[in-house]
């Protein structure tokens, strides 16, 4: 009898892994999700639909989406409730763990980011209030993390072995001239809309505005 149920518990423990891989996005929509990178802190996800087009039910730890256009999105839960969303280009929004089946309802792609972290906990590291060389608006804040709308000036430049507490993702809402080396790698100096860059808290960069011109990013800080 305790085989018989021992087994019985791997079997439910095996079953219940397999429904929380098929409910990843990538796993189960690999036509609207994307992988950019992932690394031990997140997974950031391209996101691209069609109009009209609608995802199978899946599910996101606590995230961060960043819209690169305007969208309306229906989210429909598995209890078969569902809410009309605009999201406006170029803004965030935190999004706690859920499970859902999006739909494109505009007239437009969706396309953007979604960053999801990966830690079990939220972190303790003190977020920016101001940076040099960089104008902030937050653009949504949560346990995990805030995203601001960053308008780098011309002057801006991080010397070589600049360091911060808190991990971020850098991304360009146009072709950029900007310079990023991090941890002594061959910088980054061609930008297109939407790329990210990952910054690990810690981690020697430098960082330098290279076209004499204010520069528009978002960069998300995770805690």
């Amino acid at each position: 009898m305790e085989a018989r149920s021992l087994l019985s518990i791997a079997l439910l423990v095996v079953f219940a892994s397999g429904a929380a891989i098929a409910q990843d996005p990538l796993k189960v929509d690999a036509a609207h999700y994307n992988l950019v990178f992932e690394n031990a802190s997140v997974r950031v996800l391209k996101i691209d639909y069609p109009a009209g087009d609608k995802s199978p039910m899946h599910q996101h730890p606590d995230a961060i989406v960043i819209p690169l256009g305007d969208a309306k999105v229906r989210f429909t839960t598995p209890d078969g409730k569902a809410e009309d969303t605009a999201l406006a280009s170029e803004s965030a929004r935190y999004t706690p763990a859920v499970t859902h089946s999006p739909a494109n309802i505009g007239t437009g792609r969706i396309d953007g980011l979604l960053v999801e972290f990966k830690s079990p906990k939220a972190g303790t590291a003190a977020m920016p209030a101001s940076r040099d060389g960089m104008g902030m608006k937050k653009l949504a804040e949560g346990p995990r993390a805030e995203a601001y709308r960053m308008t780098v000036a011309p002057t801006f430049e991080e010397p070589a072995g600049s360091t911060h507490e808190y991990d971020q993702i850098v991304i360009t809402l146009g072709p950029a001239p900007m310079s990023l080396a991090i941890d002594g790698k061959p910088a980054k100096t061609t930008w297109a809309r939407g790329d990210a860059q990952f910054i690990g808290r810690g981690v020697p960069h430098a960082s330098k505005n290279t076209g004499g011109k204010p520069v528009d990013l978002i960069i998300v800080y995770i805690k």
